[in-house]
């Protein structure tokens, strides 16, 4: 399995390009960075982990993902660079699409979409993104953005996006930009996973993966899908023996490790003994 790093950005600590530097330079995989564009005062959506209240102030000071990773592209060769998770649905689709065609043929390739549905369905309203609609307004957004990345003449005709036909350059290297959606563990998650992406990314709370991950095999052969779907975990805590195993049962690609938003030294330190503990060059 491969090792990725999640760094919860704010404007303090350490930044994503010196971190994407150090992270490269000691074996790590790729980095991922969340999204939240703005967090509403009065707030009627629970956390995920079901508090009323956010876990810290982190969640109001996250900076942009996609200007994070393009400063960690500049720094860097062969780190690949994601989200965990971006919230597609809360940007301008086209504009969106130009921007990670962007990124993507700036690195050479490297960008994967790590994307959720938007448990912060506040923030979402302030979108004009219908709470209920959510998944169905990220599938017409993947779509949209496809059909920019990979045809020569494009057009959309959806529900919440609708565009005539348009010249968009540049073309991702990777042609579609692979996407991995972060959320709890489901039918109808697998199923929309199936259907719509590349793989699925753990949350905190998921336990048992490699029977879901199971699950979502059943779901992607089901929707007459190619290949196998992509299954990532984000750890959340200091992982066991058993935890290893489901891992593997599962048949991860990548372990995604959670870093301090420290200053530099602090978090210097802690990615040493984190590469030291995997056997990382």
């Amino acid at each position: 399995m491969r090792n990725g790093i999640v760094l919860f950005t704010s404007d303090r600590g350490i930044t994503p390009a010196r971190l994407a530097k150090a992270a490269e330079e000691r074996g790590f995989d790729t980095i991922y960075v969340p999204e939240h564009t703005h967090i509403p005062v009065r707030r009627d959506a629970l956390h995920p982990t079901g508090g009323e209240e956010l876990p810290d102030d982190r969640y109001l000071r996250t900076l942009d993902p996609w200007v994070s990773l393009a400063t960690c592209a500049a720094v860097t060769s062969t780190i690949r660079l994601s989200t965990a998770v971006a919230l597609p649905v809360e940007s301008d689709p086209i504009t969106l699409a130009k921007t990670l065609a962007t990124l993507d043929h700036l690195s050479g390739g490297r960008v994967t979409i790590g994307a959720g549905f938007g448990w912060n369905t506040d923030e979402l309203t302030d979108h004009h993104v219908p709470a209920g609609k959510r998944r169905t307004v990220l599938k017409e957004y993947l779509e949209a953005m496809r059909a920019l990345w990979t045809q020569e003449e494009a057009s959309y005709d959806g529900e919440f996006v609708s565009f005539g036909p348009s010249w968009a350059y540049p073309k991702p290297p990777q042609g579609r930009i692979p996407v991995i959606v972060g959320a709890g563990a489901g039918p109808q998650t697998f199923a929309w996973i199936a259907a719509n992406a590349d793989g699925w990314m753990t949350t905190p709370t998921t336990s048992d993966v490699a029977a879901n991950a199971d699950r979502l095999r059943k779901a992607w052969a089901d929707a007459g899908r190619e290949g196998q779907p992509d299954v990532r975990i984000l750890v959340a805590k200091r992982p066991t023996e058993e935890d290893f195993a489901d891992w593997t049962a599962a048949g991860a690609s990548e372990l995604i490790w959670g870093v301090p938003d420290s200053d530099e030294s602090a978090v210097l330190t802690y990615l040493d003994k984190m590469a030291s503990r995997m056997g990382l060059s």
